[in-house]
């Protein structure tokens, strides 16, 4: 099959990317790389095996060329991570709204499977500890509280997918994807694995926002992506939506402690009220666990690996970028020679 990845040279979906051309399927990625890195999939540029456009997806010409040539989509590009939400809450709404129209439009134009990658952000505030299906009501917050309007987005995003196939017949899919962590993601935008990771490594203070009794679910992205592109060649999926997640959680003062220790770190613990952390319009939640049912039922899928074994592969990949930003200052390098992707042109264009 010939996959259309956007956002393909993000944490996730480069990750797709190699699985996918590893499989020996063919692969087009679309991305702005406004949070995407092109070193995620530098080699597979370098050695042909992908075609890289970059490009957004709300340009609508460049989005139907590339939609026509391929034979599914998998859309994940979007807004990354809390501080950015709340930062930007408007352009968070914007690009996701705009974006997701365009690409499913397109796919239906074209008689296209898509799938979406929407998240657990939108069932809110849902704080029990019962796990949330895929029937569960959703507890939205005040739509003035910016962390929200990423909810209020990616549903969207889920009611134009489900509408799409409704109405048209369109082959849509939905996957919420639970707190998904692993090589590549950064801690630029808040993202607290990486954060608590990199500042283990390095010996200072590992900073818990509030008093840490928040808990979440984390999943290895080796397990995510296993998921996503078992439902992308799966009949069964169309016209539904399936949480993708490990059902067992973990406080935030607890995942400081286990990074800790599996660093082998000096580090200490701080606590950080949220009004420090963030700007106004963040609001947090207790705990979010998913129930993985409808995707054990149609797949017989389960996580494969441990947070021990997610942890130990973040550890091991910050300790290389850490210790090749060091080097780099040592040497005083200059930004080396890189391959650059093509800049709104069909798939077809290969680069390298």
């Amino acid at each position: 099959m010939r996959y259309l990845i956007t956002g393909g040279a993000g944490f996730i979906g480069s990750h797709l990317v190699d699985a996918l051309v590893v499989a020996g399927h063919d692969v087009a990625v679309l991305d702005d790389f406004s949070t995407g890195r092109l070193a995620n999939v530098e080699q597979l540029i370098v050695n042909g095996s992908i075609d890289l456009v970059e490009g957004s997806v709300t340009d609508a010409a460049l989005v139907d060329d590339m939609m026509a040539d391929c034979d599914c989509c998998l859309h994940l590009a979007s807004a990354v991570g809390v501080k950015l939400v709340v930062a930007k809450p408007l352009e968070t709404l914007r690009r996701i709204v705009e974006g997701t129209d365009v690409v499913i439009s397109a796919a239906s134009r074209h008689d296209k499977r898509v799938l979406f990658a929407s998240t657990s952000e939108v069932y809110g505030k849902s704080s029990s500890d019962t796990a949330l299906n895929e029937e569960s009501d959703r507890v939205l917050g005040s739509a003035f509280k910016s962390r929200w309007s990423y909810a209020i987005a990616k549903s969207y995003g889920e009611a134009i997918a489900h509408g799409y196939h409704r109405e048209h017949g369109t082959d849509t899919m939905v996957v919420r994807l639970f707190n998904t962590i692993g090589p590549r993601q950064r801690d630029t935008y808040g993202m607290v694995v990486p954060r608590f990771v990199r500042r283990a490594i390095v010996g200072d203070d590992v900073t818990v926002y509030g008093d840490g009794s928040q808990s979440r679910c984390f999943l290895h992205v080796r397990d995510a992506v296993a998921a996503i592109l078992a439902l992308s060649m799966h009949d069964g999926a169309t016209g539904r939506a399936f949480n993708i997640g490990n059902p067992d959680p973990i406080t935030i003062l607890g995942l400081a402690e286990r990074v800790i220790a599996r660093v082998e770190s000096s580090s200490q613990i701080a606590f950080v009220p949220y009004a420090e952390a963030y700007e106004d319009g963040f609001e947090e939640l207790g705990k979010r666990r998913p129930d993985t049912t409808a995707l054990y039922d149609l797949l017989g899928w389960r996580p494969t690996c441990t947070l021990d074994d997610a942890l130990d592969d973040v550890i091991g990949f910050q300790r290389a970028e850490l210790a090749m930003e060091a080097s780099k200052l040592r040497h005083h390098e200059a930004p080396s020679s890189r391959p650059r992707p093509k800049r709104s042109r069909p798939a077809r264009a290969r680069v390298g």
